[in-house]
């Protein structure tokens, strides 16, 4: 199997179980409202990066650093699911942030048939 390939399923075997653990699992009230985008995970499965979406109420410092505190208890439960090989070093990272209304003004230029001033 191509590395890429592996890498790739393993990555969103990563995101489906964050997904639970940080949405269902973690008691630390600083991460309620939390969501994980993606997981990008290297092609070697040594390392992989989680993106998070970190409500606008919320300090992302306080909740980024709630998560990589819980990094050795996610990585074990992460490495006891899925049981894997080599069971990635986990690190979290603030995800960007969409602004809805920038969202809504480029779908509306779109729309109007202008979509190459996105500024």
């Amino acid at each position: 199997m191509e590395p890429l390939i592996r890498a790739q399923r393993v990555s969103e075997a990563l995101r489906i179980e964050l997904t639970e653990m940080v949405g269902y699992e973690l008691a630390d009230p600083r991460v309620e409202g939390v969501q994980v985008i993606e997981v990008h995970v290297a092609p070697d499965l040594k390392k992989a990066r989680v993106m998070v979406s970190i409500p606008a109420k919320a300090d992302s410092a306080l909740v980024l650093d709630a998560l990589n505190g819980a990094r050795a208890f996610i990585r074990s439960q992460v490495a006891e699911r899925l049981q894997l090989r080599r069971t990635p070093d986990i690190w979290f990272e603030a995800g960007a942030e969409v602004d809805p209304g920038k969202v809504k003004s480029l779908l509306r230029r779109i729309q109007r048939g202008r979509p190459r001033d996105l500024s």
